[in-house]
């Protein structure tokens, strides 16, 4: 990260999640949204105020604006470690893919996805539970406003082209997600699911 930035937050009586905002601001720098002119930083805040829905953890809020940070931009491990703690480092790298660099990334989409629903059925804890359906829910509902505006030509912009391998990528995260079918935010995403995959 830039000098700027490490004197910033060094010291910084900035509270916590705002501390993550201005990190992730800079991490994510000119970055938009995929074929849009959104900006970036749009998604990873979303995802926390989502998350702070389903609980007071300040710690996990801050990881959920975080949580792009390692798959998406040059921030090392060390680095969120070094300025957030063990704790939330723990949690940003669980939400982390494995983006698998030396492969076209269509070419390993399945396999990246698999992983990360084994992951959050088998070894994630609730918390990492909850980050990923703030992740998730945030970008179905970005998927959704953007079908209506610009209908099946919106999956001509992932690496993964067929929408059908979405749905099954979302509905088998729901399924993982299972533990928190409770919270509204849940409930919204099943809904979602069923609305852009479902329907005819």
């Amino acid at each position: 990260m830039s000098k700027e930035l490490e004197n910033m937050l060094s010291g910084s009586s900035l509270p916590l999640y705002e501390r993550a905002v201005v990190f992730a601001a800079v991490a994510h720098g000119g970055m938009k949204r995929k074929g849009n002119r959104v900006p970036y930083l749009s998604h990873p805040v979303e995802a926390a105020a989502i998350v702070a829905e389903m609980t007071d953890d300040e710690e996990l809020i801050a990881a959920a604006v975080l949580h792009d940070v390692l798959e998406d931009t040059p921030v090392t491990f060390q680095e969120i470690e070094s300025y957030f703690g063990e704790r939330i480092a723990y949690y940003v790298k669980g939400e982390s893919e494995d983006k698998m660099r030396e492969y076209p990334p269509e070419d390993t989409w399945i396999q990246r996805k698999k992983e990360t629903i084994a992951f959050l059925k088998e070894r994630a804890d609730k918390n990492a539970r909850i980050l990923a359906l703030g992740d998730k829910l945030s970008n179905l509902r970005s998927i959704r406003r953007d079908e209506k505006a610009v209908g099946d030509r919106l999956w001509d912009r992932f690496h993964q082209k067929d929408k059908a391998m979405h749905g099954w990528m979302y509905r088998q995260t729901a399924e993982a997600l299972k533990e928190l079918a409770g919270y509204p935010a849940w409930k919204e995403y099943d809904s979602l699911i069923r609305e852009v995959f479902e329907q005819g």
